[in-house]
């Protein structure tokens, strides 16, 4: 098979490409494992290798580093913020793709215009709220915060519900079957493909957030932080030098979770994210 221009100047272009977004992963993987301990500028490779860091990362835990607390804490508020979300979102979906009741357009253009500002832009008053509350520095907080508006992420999952056909549901309701049991019976079962991209980007948003972990679990104590703030920490400058290796192998370790899920739940992950395109 013969390939035009185009084509090698398209395969060129994208193996670049691939080059720009691989090569700070590898030095990432390959600093992880060097034995030296401060940030190396003088060669992509270590003269040097072995596991220490990995080691004190994860059984020699000081004042400073304490990556077996961070991971907990994080695993502990993704898991929660991923169970709250997933349901928020599955069931604003269901509500404005197979039900009609009056202002469903309304809400739904209102939350469209919503999702058009960042979530920052409320961080202050975000604060204060949690602290007249008294729920800064708390777990509890965080996962409010990250669930709170998860449900005006429906748009991908209403996509796909749409495609659902509408018989089945009917049939249900002639069968004498409740709105829940069709949601739960009918609609849930075929739904594994959202359902699976939906528990992914409920999970990855605790997981790598920094601002609001940063902003709320502000007492100081290490071994109450998450990952992002413990793994930031050390690239303070007083720490840079004693801490970047073990920086860069908590990088790698963080990454682990993320990769196995995507890679057990890749095919379902695609087709939710195709499905809930066909439709608006």
């Amino acid at each position: 098979m013969k390939l035009k221009v185009s084509d090698i100047l398209r395969y060129a272009l994208l193996a670049f490409l691939a080059l720009i977004w691989l090569v700070p992963i590898v030095w990432l993987l390959a600093t992880s494992f060097s034995k030296y301990t401060g940030m190396n500028t003088t060669t992509f490779f270590p003269t040097e290798w072995g596991i220490e860091n990995y080691k004190n990362l994860l059984f020699g835990a000081d004042s400073v580093a304490q990556f077996p607390h961070w991971f907990w804490n994080t695993m502990v508020i993704a898991v929660f913020t991923c169970v709250i979300s997933t349901a928020f979102v599955l069931m604003v979906a269901y509500a404005t793709s197979c039900m009609r009741f009056k202002g469903r357009k309304a809400l739904m253009n209102i939350s469209v215009v919503i999702n058009l500002f960042p979530g920052v832009l409320a961080m202050i008053a975000v604060y204060f709220i949690l602290k007249s509350f008294d729920l800064t520095n708390s777990y509890v907080g965080l996962i409010l915060v990250y669930s709170a508006s998860s449900g005006l992420g429906y748009l991908i999952a209403k996509g796909f519900l749409d495609t659902v056909p509408v018989s089945l549901r009917e049939a249900a309701y002639l069968d004498g079957a409740s709105e829940a049991m069709v949601f739960f019976k009918v609609v849930m079962p075929m739904s594994k493909p959202i359902i699976v991209y939906t528990v992914i980007s409920s999970f990855l948003v605790p997981w790598m957030d920094f601002v609001y972990a940063k902003m709320i679990l502000n007492s100081g104590v290490s071994s109450q932080w998450t990952v992002a703030i413990g793994l930031y920490n050390m690239l303070e400058k007083s720490l840079i030098n004693t801490y970047f290796t073990q920086f860069c192998a908590g990088g790698v370790l963080v990454s682990i979770p993320i990769s196995i899920l995507f890679i057990i739940m890749q095919k379902f992950y695609v087709e939710g994210v195709t499905g809930g395109a066909v439709k608006g």
